[in-house]
């Protein structure tokens, strides 16, 4: 798989948790807004460097406590975009679980 972020991994670790999955929220929504527009190629591309930013988060060692959280939030999306949807996630619920992480990002 291509490496999207080339420039962001030596400086992701410098990112809170909070920020982290904000930033992956912010991919997220853009594979949920280019899908609906029928926009497959830029969708697939969007949720590609939403997979990737999930795994910079996971190799993030201060993240160890929300490994869980972050993992079980991994393969959800896998299931969401790629699979068969298995857990009935919606884009609204997708859009309101990355919203809270915004939020307290903006607020820390």
């Amino acid at each position: 798989m291509k490496v999207f972020h080339t420039e962001l991994v030596s400086r992701w670790t410098n990112f809170s948790i909070f920020e982290q999955m904000a930033n992956i929220g912010a991919e997220v929504g853009r594979a949920i807004n280019w899908r609906n527009r029928n926009n497959h190629e830029m969708s697939k591309n969007a949720f590609y460097r939403a997979l990737e930013l999930l795994d910079f988060t996971i190799g993030d060692s201060k993240n160890k406590n929300s490994l869980k959280e972050v993992l079980r939030a991994r393969e959800m999306l896998v299931d969401y975009f790629m699979g068969d949807n298995i857990y009935h996630s919606t884009d609204e619920v997708w859009n309101k679980y990355f919203y809270y992480f915004n939020f307290a990002a903006r607020n820390k």
